[in-house]
């Protein structure tokens, strides 16, 4: 057995975002109950290739015809069938290799689904059933899938607002030296990071933007959960180098200093890998901020009283010795921690904050980065590129539609930080469109995604009815609504010109390239 060792910490690449982890449980969940042997294994990646979640390289040209619609990690337009599948499964052997499980792809069922049972989302172990626990049930039921006689896979989402909750709880609780990973650190990272934040703040010397970015490796790479001697550590830095130190000065104190005589690491991995990760974790708790244009990671105001009941709460923790209690810890839910709302932000703030973003990001990088959505490009913005897609759109089609129309009220629903970041999209909670728009007395509802296919058929119009249903009757004024995609699937278009004559919701629909031209040759959103 491999000695246990300090490491960095690095979560795990598979699940970036909540946007990965559902559909995967709801695959699993299929199978809750099941005895785990290899051959269930292998089979519970099959589906994952037949719904089109994991997409090995050699392929048809007919299966690539059925994922080309969709990106990797989600649901593809159309299920593979048992022979397409058995292609896949024969032509693409795995030659990866995880602790305990067989080489090849019952390797690969773990590397899917590890992190999800160390979140206390679902227990595993092979020769025993997989168990899903309330929480990661209630993750897995928040996508329901059907598919048609023809095979076109449709797909519908609950709102995004439990999801949160669990990758707070989770966070909340997740130690480093738990019985699943085989590392010596012994710290829980949303806690040192909460409580280093606060000690940084705290201090006179200081800015209260909390800790830089080029900070956070030493948070990364720290042994133990000493929040006082991390703060010490940054505070001499500080002292000596400012908030700009060198990469190859906190390299030093990474691998000299806090993890001496360890195995060599790759300068990108330290201070550009492992932060971003970290970061993108942490912001899925929705607990932390980004200040100075991405430079600083701060705590959320808007959620103080979370933040002071999980300091009070979980910052001494009791250690497990085996797997089952650690997952039966972290899968047990916290309904005080459920329960604690954050502080709502008026519409007159929102609309502040809205205004701060316009101030920041002037048309041109607006349209660009709308641009790259539209392409399905990366972006390299250092605020921007922790935003997940749908919630990125959702932020910046906000920032294009004040930046076009500034006399016009323009109200996002997204819950955002105290600096008017979202951290998760609107998602229709409460009937609530994505944003809403006025001027004069018209009104608009906006609906955006970055659906396409049958998928954003299925997922995005019909809720549409409703949510403007619901804007009609709160605001009383001349109304209509736009939706936004990517694309304008043709059943997409059907269904709203159906919406149109039957239900008369008037609905005007734009692919992105297009909504952007529509805003530079027009001086107003409404039209009669």
């Amino acid at each position: 057995m491999r000695k246990a060792e300090y490491k960095p910490l690095l979560f795990t690449t598979t699940v970036r975002n909540p946007e990965r982890i559902k559909p995967l449980l709801h695959i699993l969940y299929k199978f809750n109950g099941k005895n785990l042997t290899d051959e269930l294994a292998i089979e519970i990646v099959g589906e994952l290739i037949r719904y089109g979640l994991y997409r090995p390289m050699k392929k048809k040209k007919n299966i690539s015809e059925k994922w080309k619609t969709t990106d990797n990690g989600k649901f593809a337009e159309f299920i593979l069938t048992d022979n397409e599948l058995k292609f896949m499964l024969e032509n693409n052997p795995q030659e990866h290799k995880e602790a305990g499980f067989a080489k090849g792809y019952p390797s690969r069922f773990a590397t899917f689904f590890d992190f999800a049972k160390e979140l206390g989302f679902v227990y595993f172990k092979p020769g025993e059933k997989i168990e899903f626990s309330e929480i990661g049930t209630k993750m897995a039921l928040i996508i329901s899938t059907e598919v048609s006689d023809s095979g076109e896979i449709f797909v519908k989402e609950e709102n995004n607002e439990y999801e949160q909750q669990a990758f707070l709880q989770a966070m909340a609780k997740y130690q480093r030296n738990n019985p699943f990973v085989r590392v010596l650190n012994d710290n829980v990272p949303l806690i040192l990071l909460l409580e280093t934040i606060q000690k940084l703040n705290a201090d006179k010397d200081f800015n209260k933007a909390g800790i830089s970015k080029k900070e956070l490796p030493l948070l990364i790479f720290w042994k133990d959960n000493n929040s006082d001697e991390l703060y010490k550590r940054i505070k001499e830095l500080r002292k000596n180098i400012r908030y700009e130190p060198s990469d190859e000065i906190i390299i030093d104190i990474c691998t000299k200093e806090i993890l001496p005589n360890f195995k060599k690491f790759k300068p990108k991995s330290i201070i550009s890998e492992y932060p971003d990760e970290f970061i993108r974790k942490m912001r899925l708790t929705g607990l932390i901020s980004l200040r100075g244009a991405g430079r600083f990671i701060d705590i959320n105001h808007n959620e103080d009283d979370k933040i002071k009941y999980i300091l009070t709460n979980y910052s001494k923790y009791k250690k497990y010795k085996t797997e089952k209690e650690y997952f039966n810890y972290m899968a047990e839910i916290d309904e005080k921690l459920f329960s604690i709302a954050p502080i709502k932000i008026d519409e007159r703030k929102s609309e502040a904050l809205l205004i701060k973003w316009v101030e920041f990001y002037d048309w041109k990088q607006i349209k660009y980065e709308l641009e790259n959505l539209a392409k399905k490009s990366r972006t390299k913005d250092d605020i921007l590129k922790y935003l997940p897609d749908p919630a990125r759109l959702e932020f910046l089609m906000a920032l294009a539609i004040k930046s076009k129309f500034p006399q016009s009220r323009v109200i996002p629903n997204y819950p955002c930080d105290d600096e008017g970041l979202p951290t998760s999209t609107a998602g229709g909670i409460g009937d609530k469109g994505d944003i809403e728009y006025f001027e004069n007395k018209n009104g608009i509802l906006i609906e955006v995604t970055m659906s396409e296919g049958r998928v954003q058929t299925a997922m995005e119009i019909w809720p549409i009815g409703r949510h403007f249903e619901a804007f009609k009757n709160k605001y009383k004024l001349n109304s209509q609504c736009i939706f936004i995609a990517p694309s304008i699937f043709t059943d997409s278009q059907n269904q709203i010109e159906w919406l149109a004559e039957r239900k008369e919701v008037f609905i005007r629909a734009y692919k992105i390239v297009d909504f952007i031209n529509y805003m530079e040759t027009n001086h107003s959103l409404h039209t009669f």
